[in-house]
């Protein structure tokens, strides 16, 4: 969530689909601002950046000029732009091991040559600008079960790793703040443009995102029964500039949404004329901070949630990399701050760090799924049943295989009772052991995968272990556990009652 899997366009191309945008004062030093936007969710081992799309963070200032049931936040021109190219992948000078390169544009114009996952990062010749670009994991926390009512539940997005960017500055030089000290800021994914294509255009706009769950939680509240998913026409509008034709569509969408989330605990919180407050203010998306005051883990959202109750905010706003922004938005919508929504957890897989780059390295440690039966039936009366690495007739979810070759090496193909289709290598096999091993060639979103199955004696009886290790590679850690572990407990589960 938060804007990872935003719309259907998103779905369709990862690669270009903006997670989560963060902008608070650098821990190493007070003077500079960070602001990082993550892409690409759930992103495989080999994930790269794409060389298709432009990458861009933009900051506006803007001001209070309204509060309460008035609560307005304008912003205005120059806009200060951070751009970001990527390139293909290339050979190292001096490893030959494939690496990415990309360019940095700054607001000044200058621009900056780095080499992607340098955690240094990149400085330019005056100190002004430090960036870094690569894979890290994500710090979203999504700890809630949101379809209906409010369940709580693990973190969602454990395990999982992002791409991110981000870039660190002098306050001062590139703010100056003394103008005004309150900013607002969105970042973007753009087409790179292809003059002369032969058929059709690129669309103006692949994602963008300001604060966070504009899209999945407001936009398309799974709450709202019938509604039509207007996600892609969201996000194609212009940050700081909602189409005024579209925005009375944007806005009641919102009113909806807010009033379906306040009846969440069953309870109304929100009076029409606070709630409509509320969806003025949240139309005009971007994340407001405050580079004049503390940008801490709790201020999230606290610049908008004062001034609608009418108060002078008291922190920098903005969002931190440990924000746990998820509980402080369902509070305010559910319940207007009147009892704090917890999840599940309330702790990343890995949290922020204090030094650059401030997002925690990526995730990859290997995962493991082991499923285990006991059955009535001696090991060699079980192993002559499963033992064949290219026989599964045994198992209920797999309609044929065919196999490729004999022995170590051997192929087979699946083809699972739903259509899909898994390619798998024997790695070695042991008759007298009772046991084969194996890896995944295709069919399965997973990277260095290996599996064992075997079979050992248990008292009168047999014991059959099924286990594998792996590194999820292109969906979610946890549901790529689930499929694992449903595929081996539906084959080992059939065996204890045929036997």
């Amino acid at each position: 969530m938060s804007d990872h899997i935003d719309g259907p366009r998103q779905i369709g191309d990862p690669s270009a689909d903006l997670t989560d945008l963060f902008a608070f004062t650098s821990p190493e030093n007070p003077s500079r601002t960070v602001l990082a936007a993550n892409i690409f969710p759930t992103c495989g081992v080999d994930a790269i950046f794409s060389n298709a799309i432009n990458h861009s963070i933009v900051v506006r200032r803007a001001k209070v000029a309204g509060v309460g049931d008035a609560t307005k936040f304008e912003t205005a021109d120059p806009e200060v732009r951070f751009s970001c190219r990527f390139g293909g992948l290339e050979r190292g000078a001096a490893d030959g091991k494939l690496v990415q390169r990309g360019t940095f544009t700054f607001p000044d114009g200058q621009t900056l040559r780095f080499l992607v996952g340098d955690e240094k990062g990149t400085s330019t010749p005056d100190g002004t600008f430090r960036v870094y670009a690569g894979m890290r994991s994500d710090p979203f926390i999504l700890a809630w079960i949101l379809s209906s009512g409010l369940r709580k539940f693990q973190n969602l997005l454990f395990n999982d790793n992002v791409l991110s960017i981000v870039v660190e500055f002098d306050t001062q030089r590139v703010l100056d703040p003394g103008k005004g000290s309150l900013f607002a800021v969105i970042a973007e994914t753009t087409p790179i443009p292809r003059p002369g294509a032969f058929v059709g255009h690129e669309p103006v706009r692949m994602d963008w995102v300001g604060r966070p769950e504009q899209t999945n939680i407001r936009m398309n509240n799974a709450g709202l029964k019938g509604s039509d998913d207007i996600r892609d026409l969201w996000n194609q509008q212009t940050p700081f500039a909602i189409d005024e034709k579209l925005r009375p569509l944007f806005l009641q969408r919102l009113k909806d949404s807010l009033a379906e989330w306040d009846m969440r605990d069953g309870k109304q919180d929100w009076v029409p004329s606070a709630l409509a407050a509320n969806a003025n203010m949240f139309v005009d998306d971007f994340l407001l901070f405050d580079v004049a005051k503390p940008i801490i883990d709790a201020g999230h959202l606290e610049i908008e949630r004062s001034t609608l109750n009418g108060k002078a905010y008291q922190t920098g706003g903005g969002r931190t990399v440990d924000s746990d922004v998820i509980d402080i938005l369902l509070t305010w919508m559910v319940n207007r701050d009147r009892e704090f929504l917890e999840g599940g957890t309330t702790k990343a897989t890995k949290p922020g760090t204090k030094n650059f780059p401030y997002l925690a390295a990526p995730n990859l440690d290997l995962q493991a799924v082991a499923e285990t039966v006991d059955v009535n039936a001696t090991p060699d009366k079980v192993w002559e049943l499963i033992g064949q690495f290219g026989v599964a007739n045994w198992h209920p979810l797999i309609a044929q295989i065919r196999v490729t070759g004999t022995g170590p090496g051997q192929l087979r193909t699946i083809e699972t009772v739903d259509g899909k289709q898994i390619i798998e290598r024997l790695d070695a096999v042991d008759p007298a052991g009772r046991f084969y091993r194996y890896a995944n060639v295709a069919g399965l979103p997973v990277a260095n995968y290996t599996a064992m199955l075997s079979v050992k004696p248990n008292g009168a009886g047999s014991s059959v272990e099924w286990r594998a290790q792996f590194l999820p590679n292109g969906q979610g850690t946890i549901l790529v556990k689930v499929m694992v572990s449903t595929l081996f407990k539906a084959g080992l589960d059939s065996l204890k009652s045929r036997f």
